[in-house]
């Protein structure tokens, strides 16, 4: 595959190339694959799915029970987490503070690091609850199973380098971090690890 990065920092996703012929929401990913342009991380990982599985692993079980909790954990990372500390995100969240504060760049920057963390932390205390309790209180080695990796482990593995990016104590989750820490034992997960782009930015320092 050919990776194309795309420069969130620099609005590059709002240019009118990108915008009028590939997301007209002006967000990624993308994925333009068997003639079509593919939009939204979770219907990318369920297209993927259903398209090849003749490689021989499935993102989603068969069982309904664990498909259904890989579709829970899914939804948790990608719909509860992520959206609220994406960079669009806060940036609105710091205009809208503006209005009744005025902010020079660092104190925007700090106050965007302190929403992310706290968006983030809020919705690992619901996730690990979960995780903790699956497997008769044990966990798995990932997030629903011990031997195979699902569209959850998918979602969770760049929600924990958000994490670490803003600063969230990971202590306080050990099944979020032994299932992340498990992933990333794994050859295709290091490959494409954020800090592996091309685009990789260093994290924003602690403050």
């Amino acid at each position: 595959y050919k990776y194309a990065p795309v420069n969130l920092k620099k609005d590059e996703q709002k240019a009118s190339d990108y915008a009028s012929k590939l997301n007209g929401m002006k967000q990624v990913p993308i994925l333009l694959i068997d003639g079509m342009t593919l939009t939204q991380s979770v219907a990318i990982v369920e297209y993927l799915e259903e398209s090849r599985r003749s490689s021989g692993h499935r993102l989603l079980p068969e069982q309904p029970q664990k498909r259904a909790l890989v579709r829970i954990i899914t939804e948790m990372l990608n719909s509860g987490i992520q959206p609220l500390q994406s960079v669009g995100m806060m940036k609105r969240v710091v205009a809208l503070r503006k209005e009744y504060e005025a902010m020079n760049a660092d104190e925007a920057m700090k106050y965007m690091h302190k929403w992310a963390a706290s968006s983030i932390d809020r919705g690992f205390v619901a996730l690990e609850a979960l995780l903790s309790k699956l497997n008769n209180d044990k966990g798995f080695v990932y997030c629903t199973d011990d031997q195979s990796v699902t569209m959850a482990d998918i979602c969770l593995v760049p929600q924990v380098y958000n994490a670490e990016r803003y600063g969230v104590d990971m202590k306080a989750f050990p099944n979020i971090q032994r299932i992340h820490d498990n992933c990333m034992k794994l050859k295709a997960f290091q490959d494409t690890h954020p800090t592996k782009m091309m685009d990789a930015v260093p994290p924003p320092s602690k403050q």
